[in-house]
């Protein structure tokens, strides 16, 4: 556990350590994190330079024009960091200045408009070394702003920008304890950090995507997405007038049933919102309660789980949304496109199940209006009863008796449709079984995965496989 410092306290570390040094560029709030530094005495040997390039003319002509004239984006933030230290590289010389580790603080953000409409959001980084004459490493993060006056914005971007600096030097080597500390001395509810993306040398050993789940983890911010390469990507990037289409699922592993779910569903949602598959963002869901399900977070299973999503080239989000309508709710927040959702039996049995919305004034009725909103379908997946064979689909199924009624709603209204294309082959798959089958080294599984996941399960042991085993079984 790291020691929790002021932003005062920070600032004065760093500027006490004679071997750090480098500049500050900030854009669109003030230079709300150099003054930290300023006002805790000794920044003279600290700060080469800070400077606020706020007229957009004069910033194009340091940094370079943007595309579309846009400059709160992560772009125009590694331009700045870039531009930055090469600067300090070419007039500095290193032969007076010994030992010195370089780095660059530079942050483009907008704070809440007048008519607050607009929370504000932007971009906030450090490209630094950790020894002299290293290569350089790079934090970038996005940031919501959650609070409603823009000084109280501008201090929390503050204390934020002197979160990060002395995290970049004191907890390099230890992502999870830099994540923590982002927050010291500012409040959840009044900052969202919903991507946050290490590189470089000291990062080699980082791997992106578990840096993600801290942040859901560590409640940062609701839902986090990076796609088939594993690259974190910004949630308003993937989702803005996007067509979206989901599938929820453990994947633990995934199945052919997955798949047939999510390509047979996302063909006949294609269909209804009369969409491309470039006009819609395909989105597998895993939540952090599922991840759970177990006790702790286990990371290698979550690596397992994704690692396999993401060879069989599939965008991923992780979110604390354990009630669908809160998924929906927060993809409503980024587009106003059509929105579709796959499901099978079981999961749609959940949703109307009025046990968990007794958090809600309006119970179930409000969770439906931000569920079904905007004419938003579930694609159902039928479920084959291992016991009585019995085939379960939106005909059959069985709500309470109080809800029959608005169930027969919504099926009429074609807000719950069937998913009538469907493998038959595929309904006698059932997930838990095969990671019984896997864990306990019992062939015959292999040919219910997708193609090539067999062969990765294998090859790294995932899940609990071991080869070994296997092999004395079975000789």
């Amino acid at each position: 556990m790291y020691q929790k410092l002021t932003p005062k306290q920070k600032a004065l570390t760093i500027n006490l350590d004679p071997t750090i040094y480098g500049t500050f560029a900030e854009i669109g709030a003030g230079q709300e994190t150099v003054r930290h530094f300023f006002r805790a005495g000794g920044a003279s040997g600290t700060i080469a330079k800070a400077m606020s390039a706020y007229d957009k003319d004069f910033s194009d002509a340091i940094y370079g024009k943007e595309v579309k004239n846009r400059y709160v984006t992560q772009n125009r933030l590694r331009k700045m960091l870039r531009y930055e230290v090469a600067l300090i590289e070419e007039r500095i010389s290193r032969d007076n200045n010994p030992n010195r580790k370089f780095f660059s603080y530079a942050n483009t953000v907008t704070t809440i408009n007048f008519d607050k409409t607009l929370k504000g959001h932007g971009w906030v980084g450090i490209r630094f070394q950790t020894k002299e004459n290293e290569d350089y490493n790079e934090i970038v993060i996005h940031v919501k702003f959650k609070e409603n006056d823009a000084t109280l914005q501008q201090e929390t971007l503050g204390n934020l920008g002197v979160n990060l600096i002395f995290g970049a030097f004191h907890y390099y080597d230890n992502p999870r304890n830099l994540i923590e500390s982002l927050y010291d001395d500012i409040a959840k509810d009044g900052l969202e950090i919903d991507m946050i993306d290490f590189s470089g040398p000291a990062f080699d050993y980082v791997d992106n995507r578990l840096m993600s789940l801290q942040l859901v983890k560590h409640g940062m911010t609701d839902a986090v997405i990076f796609n088939s390469q594993g690259s974190n990507m910004l949630p308003a990037d993937v989702l803005y007038k996007k067509n979206i289409f989901a599938v929820r699922g453990s994947f633990r592993p995934v199945t052919k049933v997955n798949i047939d779910m999510l390509k047979n569903g996302l063909e006949m949602f294609q269909k209804d919102a009369t969409c491309t598959h470039e006009q819609t963002e395909v989105l597998i869901e895993i939540t952090i309660s599922n991840l759970r399900a177990d006790g702790d977070i286990d990371e290698r299973d979550f690596m397992d789980r994704v690692d396999i999503l993401g060879k069989l080239g599939y965008t991923v989000i992780i979110s604390n949304f354990s009630e669908y309508y809160r998924l929906i709710d927060y993809f409503a927040s980024y587009t106003s496109g059509d929105i579709g959702v796959a499901m099978g039996v079981n999961n749609l049995l959940m949703v109307f199940d009025e046990k968990y919305y007794k958090d809600l004034s309006g119970g179930i009725l409000e969770a439906f209006g931000k569920f079904f909103r905007n004419g938003m379908r579930v694609y159902l997946y039928p479920y084959k009863d291992p016991e009585t064979h019995e085939l379960l689909d939106s005909s059959n199924l069985k709500v309470e008796e109080n809800l029959k009624e608005l169930y027969k709603y919504f099926k009429h209204n074609n807000r719950i449709v069937d998913i009538t294309n469907h493998n038959p082959e595929f309904l006698e798959i059932y997930s838990r079984e095969i990671l019984r089958k896997i864990s306990c080294c019992v062939k015959g599984w292999e040919n219910q995965v997708p193609e090539g996941v067999a062969e990765m399960i294998k090859e790294r042991g995932m899940f609990g496989y071991k080869e070994e085993l296997s092999f004395k079984q079975f000789s």
